[in-house]
């Protein structure tokens, strides 16, 4: 069972948190990012294919929580997609998603696994949820039902977390296993496209090849390396510093001319205060 979490864990997972941010930055500079977003993914399912062909397939044990973290992370799709048609918004709903699920993570992986984290790194996961909720400050006050849907996915992200963690712990391979939950993530997304704009993911990969290979590249990375953090590290402390991906994503819009404000720099200095934390727990 991982106790605690090395300087070059920590550097992974920090490292996931940049090519998360990146990839989502690139999908939402599109004209069309839900298009964007499916080109990105069918391109992830396409060519992690072949590569389990040459990879072992997840474990008979892996399965249910492979299974687990599909569901869970087309719940979180959802409950986000709902909370934004609420009226919410990116800066509301996606921020306290990401906040509140590191907090149930520790709670989560605690009951099932458990995994033990020290009082330091429980306050360092405390730091990043707080720092990350405080990006939602002054946004979408008006919208309750907004504010639900991002409750409910948090809980829906942090489920898929948890149950990954434990999928590729039961795995013979990071790589299998990580591949493998793309390939279905590929097919249920891509379903669910269809159904909902009359449209293939197909067609949208076509049409946004350039995000779909860039997207796919680096949202893969990022996916197999958070995966070969939990393989290492206790999964709360992970999911915390893969959260940092917010930070990343400020910093990249202020390299393209959008101003810091007051309360976004003290939301990256919460949060890297909790990402020194964890890695000193």
């Amino acid at each position: 069972m991982p106790e605690g979490i090395a300087g070059i864990t920590v550097a992974a997972a920090l490292l996931s948190a940049f090519l998360h941010a990146a990839w989502n930055a690139a999908v939402k500079a599109s004209a069309d990012p839900k298009g964007a977003m499916a080109a990105q993914v069918m391109a992830s399912g396409l060519v992690a294919l072949p590569l389990l062909a040459e990879l072992p397939l997840p474990s008979a044990a892996a399965l249910p929580w492979l299974a687990g973290s599909a569901l869970f992370n087309f719940l979180t799709f959802l409950a986000l997609l709902r909370g934004y048609e609420e009226g919410g918004g990116f800066g509301l709903v996606y921020p306290l998603a990401r906040a509140v699920s590191p907090l149930l993570v520790l709670g989560l992986a605690s009951a099932i696994s458990g995994e033990a984290v020290s009082g330091l790194g429980t306050a360092g996961i405390a730091l990043v949820s707080g720092g990350v909720a405080f990006f939602a400050y002054g946004e979408g006050r008006q919208h309750p039902a907004a504010f639900l849907y991002a409750l409910l996915a948090g809980g829906a992200s942090a489920a898929y977390a948890v149950c990954d963690a434990n999928g590729v712990r039961h795995a013979a391979s990071v790589l299998g296993y990580g591949f493998a939950v793309s390939v279905v993530n590929a097919l249920v997304f891509a379903s669910f496209y269809r159904l909902r704009t009359a449209r293939s993911a197909l067609a949208a990969l076509r049409s946004h090849s350039a995000i779909a290979i860039l997207g796919a590249a680096a949202s893969t990375l990022s996916y197999l390396l958070i995966l070969w953090v939990w393989s290492r590290a206790p999964v709360a402390l992970g999911a915390a510093l893969r959260d940092t991906s917010l930070v990343f994503a400020a910093l990249i819009a202020a390299a393209l001319g959008e101003r810091l404000t007051l309360p976004r720099l003290g939301a990256i200095a919460l949060v890297t205060a909790g990402a020194c934390a964890i890695r000193f727990a």
